[in-house]
């Protein structure tokens, strides 16, 4: 066994190659498109905003948009048949999100149910409309924006945490599944980005990034084969390691790193 060799093929040439991306219509989802329609790829970018997919179209010659909501699963089967007639399908790119922070003392099982339909239940139907096209094939690469937040349990991310924590064991467990014929598998976890979803926190976001580094970080991993992506390392390495400790240690730490 070679534990040296990337575990995706290594994705270093963009020309040609056609990029689904869902929730794409800000943050870290349109900073990626934007990226990848700089290096030659054929960008197909969804969200439910129409206006903000038409304003990447109209600044980037040659994409398309596909207006879509996540939650309807009849519309993303329709949306990933439409895809693969138009320009295939080589790389999908779950990208929506839902956040805010959420703790037992405001505890709402309709906030909850949100998080989770759109940080998780909305990839699950991005794949049941996937992978009846990707496996026939035996080539593509399907890549999910999880987050650190999934790692361990944090304050304030009782309902965000455990979507991204599902994310990555999905990613996990559909590795084992996928490659064997030909299909990558990534998932991203990126630290504190710069984005309309953090926007709105009230606490310090140390080595917050923008979106656009964001961007560039995610294309070097995909370029050296990597399963999981993070950034920035010098966070991301820190809560890797706060992932290994007893929970003793851990929930001792993470109180005095915050104050919770």
């Amino acid at each position: 066994m070679n534990f040296l060799k990337p575990l995706n093929t290594p994705i270093t040439d963009w020309h040609g190659r056609s990029v689904w991306l869902i929730g794409a219509s800000s943050g870290i989802g349109l900073a990626t498109a934007k990226a990848l329609h700089a290096a030659g790829a054929k960008v197909v970018v969804s969200a439910r905003k129409a206006d903000l997919l038409q304003q990447f179209v109209d600044a980037h010659p040659g994409a398309q948009a596909v207006v879509l909501d996540v939650s309807d699963a009849t519309a993303i089967t329709q949306a990933a048949k439409y895809v693969q007639a138009q320009q295939g399908l080589d790389v999908v790119m779950y990208c929506a999100g839902y956040y805010v922070p959420v703790r037992a003392s405001d505890y709402s099982l309709s906030e909850m149910l949100r998080h989770l339909d759109i940080n998780y239940t909305g990839a699950l139907r991005v794949l049941d409309a996937v992978l009846p096209e990707l496996l026939p094939q035996q080539r593509g690469h399907i890549s999910f924006i999880s987050s650190v937040a999934g790692f361990r349990g944090l304050p304030q991310s009782l309902a965000y945490g455990p979507t991204k924590a599902a994310l990555i064991n999905l990613a996990e467990a559909l590795y084992y599944d996928v490659s064997p014929h030909g299909i990558g598998v990534s998932v991203i976890n990126p630290g504190f980005v710069e984005t309309p979803l953090v926007a709105g926190n009230d606490f310090p976001m140390p080595a917050l990034i923008s979106s656009t580094k964001a961007a560039q970080e995610i294309l070097k991993g995909w370029r050296k084969g990597e399963f999981q992506i993070h950034f920035p390392k010098r966070f991301t390495r820190m809560l890797l390691l706060l992932r290994m400790l007893p929970y003793r240690w851990y929930f001792a730490l993470v109180r005095r790193g915050t104050g919770m």
